[in-house]
């Protein structure tokens, strides 16, 4: 059985869609329990009326809520009994294998560290989520944790995304690329030139040099590595240029009744197209590096994507990913 402790007020649509999420989740898979933290009168409302087995799904209260505009650092030292925290605090004393919340970025990146705890040798953990691509989906390291990253850092992404690639995307002996502004090997900042040579030399990963941005939709990679400011454009370009050609194909065939006529013949292939680049069809984004894992999904997330988050978390633990990262670096 694989305990998935879940932020049961974390969120845009929380506590309705995490409640959902979760229930739809143990009800696919008989072997995931949930512990669902937050307001027991608010996620009791929220489970009326809903099937599931109740032996498999247990509320562990907690008085307060991280808002998604509150100070990180403050927020988790001082809501000691939010939902985030006790999420946190579950995993960090083994009474649950995994965390999920659609809260607060900033607090479960401080949290994670703070109270998970990092691996032994562990510099700095990324936040990896999996993007779509042309060719497949594509693990991106970092899209959001650490700004000011070093090379040595960048490296370690590399080794722990292609751990990850291997063992819960199945991809054997993923490709790892880095975000340049150029194919050649001596282009790029200060901080690409010195982790260019240094990725180039490690043995246990299979690298493949460069990779410019208007080739990522393309997968020329299942590991693309880059610091967490130029990952966090990179992504939030992603959706919303994504966003932006729906709405627009949408209203062109809308227009007239010819694109009427249109768009219904065209409408089951585009279905399978848009669900290719369906985020929701990738979970959430795992904080790689910590002792315990610890998953954060979008705040606007629905409770399709807290049910595909919760099943990533199954495959993780199932890999024991955790400990394959320690063995890499010590070595």
């Amino acid at each position: 059985m694989i305990t998935v402790a879940v932020d049961g007020m974390g969120g845009d649509n929380a506590p309705a869609c995490m409640v959902q999420g979760a229930v739809d989740a143990i009800n696919k898979n008989s072997s995931i329990k949930v512990l669902l933290t937050g307001r027991p009168d608010d996620l009791n409302k929220a489970l009326e009326g809903l099937t599931y087995d109740k032996s498999r799904l247990e509320i562990v209260p907690a008085s307060e809520v991280i808002e998604t505009g509150a100070p990180p650092v403050e927020s988790v030292r001082t809501k000691k009994d939010s939902s985030l925290v006790v999420g946190l605090k579950l995993v960090k004393e083994q009474k649950a294998d995994a965390f999920v919340s659609c809260g607060s970025t900033g607090a479960v990146l401080v949290g994670g560290q703070l109270i998970a705890g990092k691996i032994k040798g562990v510099k700095r953990a990324p936040l990896a989520p999996v993007i779509p691509t042309v060719n497949g989906a594509m693990l991106l390291v970092d899209c959001g944790a650490n700004v000011d990253a070093r090379a040595e850092q960048l490296v370690q992404f590399a080794k722990m995304g292609s751990i990850y690639a291997e063992h819960v995307m199945g991809i054997k002996n993923p490709r790892v690329g880095i975000v340049n502004i150029g194919a050649e090997e001596e282009k790029g900042n200060a901080l690409v030139k010195e982790t260019y040579p240094l990725l180039k030399e490690c043995s246990d990963i299979n690298f493949i040099g460069n990779v410019e941005a208007r080739d990522i939709p393309y997968g020329p990679c299942d590991v693309l590595v880059c610091e967490a400011f130029v990952g966090n454009v990179i992504l939030k370009l992603y959706e919303g240029v994504g966003s932006a050609l729906i709405k627009e194909i949408k209203s062109a065939m809308l227009s007239t009744t010819a694109g009427k006529i249109g768009g219904l013949l065209a409408k089951p292939s585009l279905k399978g197209v848009v669900k290719k680049f369906d985020a929701s069809e990738y979970g959430g984004a795992p904080l790689l590096g910590l002792k315990g894992l610890v998953v954060k999904a979008h705040g606007s997330s629905k409770a399709k994507e807290v049910t595909t988050a919760i099943e990533q978390c199954v495959s993780f633990t199932e890999a024991d990913i955790a400990a394959k990262i320690e063995k890499s670096l010590s070595v």
